[in-house]
């Protein structure tokens, strides 16, 4: 599998229930809701844009974004996940990067933030290759790293 073949797609009909039935490692799922549930939230809160992680023109993952920016002055990722089977190939990072991406071009984004389990080692080794900077923020039981976007 090549990360070049990694893409987001936002959710749609015929996308949303592949989301569904992927799966995270049974250490990583009491860091992170069932994307079912994200998917619910997004019907609610009309700011949050969902995709579906493609690699190879498979669904093999999920993100979540919110549009408006919230604590931190920043935009926040809400959701990044990846199958159990497909995990360890980059396509996390590929995919996380693509978003960024599309998370720049939003109005003034000078900030991206992520929130996550500080025991949550596979998000933590992820945001700091990333470059996002833990400047001690936290909200609750989760830290809060922030990314620059260079103008």
């Amino acid at each position: 599998m090549s990360i070049e073949n990694v893409k987001i797609v936002e959710l749609k009909a015929e996308n949303w229930y592949d989301c569904c039935v992927l799966e995270v490692s049974a250490e990583q799922k009491e860091y992170i809701e069932p994307n079912a549930i994200s998917i619910a939230q997004s019907k609610f809160e009309s700011t949050l844009k969902p995709y579906a992680i493609y690699a190879e023109e498979k669904v093999v993952g999920f993100l979540m974004y919110n549009s408006v920016q919230a604590e931190l002055d920043g935009y926040w990722i809400y959701r990044i996940m990846v199958d159990k089977e497909f995990q360890g190939k980059g396509i996390g990072k590929a995919a996380t990067t693509l978003m960024i991406s599309e998370m720049a071009k939003l109005p003034n984004a000078k900030k991206i933030v992520v929130g996550y389990h500080p025991e949550n080692l596979g998000a933590h080794n992820l945001y700091m290759s990333l470059g996002f900077i833990d400047n001690g923020d936290r909200f609750g039981k989760e830290m809060a790293v922030i990314k620059n976007i260079n103008e």
